[in-house]
């Protein structure tokens, strides 16, 4: 089997790859391990407009040179499974997976968005009851066998969360207990020799949170959704200040792009593919996807491309 057929396999199983770094030169001179791609908020649906948009998207990441290693999917595939019947749902899912049959093909790691998750907004018992509720029809769609996982990459251990939680019919971004608690035991195990990068549908720790809304409370305080940002922040944070070599977080979600450094730690929020929910630029913010240089000294460079 060679490289490319074996992290594209890993990637879908959701299973711990090593592969060999690239040793690229960056355009300063550095040496870097290697480029990643991420693509986060494709959201596609099937009407022309998005699913040319996705092509575009992934065609053009795929031509990029130097290359990237491998694409993450930093989630929100589709346009939307929350709300939707199976017929729909599985209309959405046809196009990604057309599109990405045609125009890909790089390892692609997939990362679950809340629109990803179907029924959280149905009532009916037999959607509850449904073996494909909740995230379990996401996870067959991209072959995952885990909702949440690490994998090796160079020097560099990625650990790819799940975010969004079911919430009274809606969702909350925060990681469960069993997920924590596997968080806390994976980063404790990996050497402080490697780098790590943390990824998560939704941010962190992000400016774009409290700002995509249009307005303020009324009072004047800052409008921060538990849908936008992690409520257990503080918890997650200061896991990570017993771990020194987390190097950086890269999330999706907000649409927006932002770039925060909170006690060492660089923060991405990632803009979308979709933009404006392919309806053009979102506040500004032109569909868009971005390119990382991890470096072997564990510092990161961020480009973000315009594609399209």
């Amino acid at each position: 089997m060679d490289r490319k057929s074996f992290l594209r396999r890993a990637a879908l199983s959701g299973a711990t790859a090593v592969a060999a770094p690239g040793f690229l030169l960056s355009a300063t001179g550095k040496k870097n391990l290697f480029r990643v791609g991420f693509l986060t908020d494709t959201h596609v649906k099937p009407t022309e407009t998005a699913e040319t948009g996705m092509r575009n998207a992934f065609r053009h990441v795929n031509s990029l040179s130097p290359a990237v290693d491998f694409i993450i999917n930093g989630g929100d595939s589709i346009m939307d499974a929350l709300n939707a019947s199976k017929e729909k749902v599985q209309a959405q899912w046809d196009v990604w997976h057309r599109v990405l049959n045609a125009e890909n093909k790089l390892p692609v790691y997939h990362c679950i968005g809340n629109h990803d998750a179907w029924g959280w907004q149905m009532t009916a018992p037999e959607v509850k009851n449904d073996p494909l509720y909740d995230k379990k029809w996401v996870m067959k769609e991209h072959g995952m066998a885990s909702r949440y996982y690490s994998f090796e990459h160079g020097g560099w251990t990625f650990i790819v969360l799940d975010s969004p939680q079911e919430n009274n019919g809606g969702y909350i971004a925060r990681i469960d207990e069993e997920q924590f608690a596997w968080l806390e035991k994976e980063l404790k195990g990996i050497k402080a020799t490697r780098h790590i990068c943390i990824v998560s549908h939704i941010p962190i720790a992000s400016f774009c949170s409290a700002v995509f809304y249009d307005k303020n409370e009324a009072n004047g305080d800052w409008r921060i959704s538990r849908a936008l940002l992690h409520v257990d922040s503080r918890r997650i944070t200061k896991l990570f200040e017993s771990i020194p070599n987390i190097r950086c977080c890269l999330s999706g979600h907000i649409h927006l792009q932002d770039h925060v450094e909170y006690r060492g730690i660089e923060y991405y929020c990632n803009g979308a593919v979709c933009g404006d929910w392919w309806g053009g630029p979102f506040q500004g913010f032109a569909p868009a996807y971005a390119v990382f240089e991890f470096h072997n000294d564990g510092t990161v460079k961020r480009e973000m491309i315009n594609y399209g």
